[in-house]
C-alpha cells in the first residue's frame, strides 16, 4: 500500500503559477505510475496529467496541454505538478494518484491509491 499526501494548492489569480506536490510513503514510489486528476463539486473526477513509472512518458488532458507540467523526482518520493497560465476554469480539488500500470492511465479505475486533495482557486 503507499500512501499519498498532496500540497501546494491555494488561491492564486488568473495568469498566475502555483506549483502542487505529493509525497509517497509505503511501497516503492519508483515502482508507480503517477497522476493528477482534479473535480468541481458536482462533477467526475477528471484526468489531469500522468507520467509513468517505467519510462517516465507523460501524458496530459488537450486542457492543459502548454500550460502544466508533470515531473518526478524518485529520491525524494515526491511528484510534481507545474501549473502556469492559470485559468479560472482551473479551479478544483486536485488528487494525486498511483497505479501499478506501466502506461499513463486517465481512468480514475485504473489507480490504486488517492491523496486526500488540494484546493486551488484561481480568480479572474
Amino acid at each position: 500500500q503507499v500512501q499519498l499526501v498532496e500540497s501546494g494548492g491555494g488561491l492564486v489569480q488568473a495568469g498566475g503559477s502555483l506549483r502542487l506536490s505529493c509525497t509517497a510513503s509505503g511501497r516503492t514510489f519508483s515502482r508507480f505510475t503517477m497522476g493528477w486528476f482534479r473535480q468541481v463539486q458536482g462533477k467526475e473526477r477528471e484526468f489531469v496529467s500522468g507520467v509513468s513509472w517505467f519510462d517516465g512518458s507523460t501524458n496530459s488532458a488537450d486542457s492543459v496541454k502548454g500550460r502544466f507540467t508533470i515531473f518526478r523526482d524518485n529520491a525524494k518520493n515526491t511528484v510534481y505538478l507545474q501549473m502556469n497560465s492559470l485559468k479560472p476554469e482551473d479551479t478544483a480539488v486536485y488528487y494525486c494518484a498511483a497505479s501499478s500500470q506501466v502506461l499513463v492511465p486517465t481512468f480514475t479505475l485504473r489507480y490504486d491509491a488517492w491523496g486526500q486533495g488540494t484546493q486551488v482557486t484561481v480568480s479572474s
